[in-house]
């Protein structure tokens, strides 16, 4: 018997959104475990007490943007169509079947403006984060950097090129601090050094995004992007701080700001980072010597240099006498310590033999380039450092926490930007990144989040 149904569209019923929503729907079990109340008092100095129009409920927008980076709506005039007809999202938000989702045009306009003043992405982050430390979802054992590119909302083809001056002072600050140190150490009299002139450095910009750099980078997209830096706590891939830069800067300069706000975070709760797992862009001296400073252990991969192809013998084949400071050649001639040397990269050691001792050894052109008179080795003031902590990254320990880095952090980059928002932006400037990739990491996180606790 065939059974054809009836057109019921018209039909009046009587029922209720929290007879709808199923028990264990994701909405629910997140609604119970974090408040967003804390919106309110964030922006109550930007809405007049007692005066004006009524406005729409801030934390009804700020679930509305986190509907759209839970389930991938990308848009927000979809987000509208969405949150219309689906049940689910009108319980989360607290609107019956009689009332109005908020506008799309709403949604923007508050998310340039108020949210933007308030920096309210950033502490709606920071409030989930907290939330997921008290839980003791944190464990600070071991935490793990890496970035993405994301393609920004500008056309390759809008570009000019210009030239930019390289402002390198806090650095080169630092480095005549580590100088002083080493020489201070050697009894040595201190030396002021000559800056090095700013060069400028011709770049292509987008007339559309300025704030966006070409990515640059081999088997990289071509084409304007930024990048995103996310830190991940290893115990339950709780991302622990997410940032923005344009897309040719280098992954090591917001390196350790991330790592400073997570100590901030983190020593409220009496929580130490232990160990930092990073990839071969992390691996300069400075950063070595900065997470030693803040008494951090560093697993990093090691960069693979290349040969400069002059010579045959490389430092491996000299040998180090820690006690008399000096090496030792493969013809058993010494280099002795001679002076200090300075570069963009670094500050150096330099040992070198007496030309007397290299000019009619049997091995001169294995070692030495036909201009070169002696021998000499520069080693910067970190190497120890630095090989320590090559070591122990090659270690079966080590081995294990690079193993989950890539796991996590690629892992988690590859879930954003499939299901969570990651892979461009619709916005433009690195303000309107910086929100959309704290949206994407404060979406990870409460997923996460309601996994372990809900």
């Amino acid at each position: 018997m065939m059974t054809i149904q009836e057109n019921l569209q018209t039909s009046m019923f009587s029922v209720t959104l929290e007879e709808i929503v199923p028990n264990d729907h994701f909405l629910r079990k997140l609604d119970k475990l974090v408040d967003f109340g804390f919106v309110y008092d964030e922006l109550a100095p930007y809405y007049c007490a007692n005066n004006g129009r009524p406005s729409t409920d801030p934390v009804v927008i700020i679930k509305s943007l986190l509907i759209a980076f839970l389930y991938g709506i990308q848009s927000e005039r979809r987000l509208e169509q969405e949150l219309n007809f689906n049940v689910a999202y009108r319980w989360f938000l607290g609107l019956g079947f009689d009332q109005k989702v908020p506008d799309h045009s709403t949604v923007s306009q508050l998310r340039r403006r108020k949210f933007n003043e308030a920096d309210l992405f950033k502490k709606l982050f920071r409030h989930v984060l907290v939330q997921c430390v008290k839980a003791g979802l944190v464990s600070g054992k071991l935490v793990m950097t890496d970035s993405t590119h994301v393609k920004a909302f500008a056309a390759k083809a809008a570009s000019v090129e210009i030239e930019i001056e390289s402002q390198s002072d806090d650095f080169f600050d630092m480095l005549d601090a580590y100088e002083a140190t080493e020489r201070a150490e050697r009894n040595l009299p201190p030396i002021e050094r000559t800056r090095p002139k700013s060069k400028n450095q011709k770049q292509k910009i987008s007339t559309t995004d300025p704030d966006s750099g070409l990515l640059g980078r081999k088997n990289k997209p071509d084409g304007f992007h930024f990048l995103v830096h996310q830190t991940i706590d290893a115990k339950n891939a709780i991302i622990l701080d997410a940032t923005a830069t344009a897309g040719n800067v280098h992954d090591s300069q917001p390196y350790l700001r991330q790592i400073d706000r997570i100590i901030e975070i983190l020593d409220e709760f009496h929580i130490d980072i232990e160990t930092a797992a990073g990839d071969s862009a992390y691996d300069s001296p400075h950063i070595h010597k900065q997470l030693f400073d803040r008494q951090v252990h560093a697993c990093i991969v090691p960069q693979t240099l290349a040969s400069n192809g002059k010579t045959e013998f490389v430092r491996k084949d000299f040998r180090y006498n820690k006690s008399g400071d000096f090496f030792t050649c493969p013809a058993g001639v010494l280099l002795s310590f001679r002076n200090f040397n300075r570069s963009e990269t670094g500050v150096f050691r330099e040992y070198r033999a007496h030309p007397s001792n290299c000019k009619g050894c049997k091995f001169r052109k294995k070692c030495l380039a036909p201009s070169q008179q002696s021998r000499k080795l520069q080693i910067h003031i970190f190497r120890e450092l630095v090989d320590k902590n090559h070591r122990f990254s090659r270690s079966h320990r080590g081995k294990e926490s690079l193993r989950l880095r890539q796991i996590w952090c690629e892992g988690t980059f590859a879930l954003q930007k499939e299901q969570h928002n990651l892979r461009r932006l619709f916005r433009r400037g690195i303000k309107a990144a910086h929100d959309h990739c704290l949206l994407s990491a404060t979406a990870i996180n409460l997923k996460r989040m309601v996994k372990c606790l809900g």
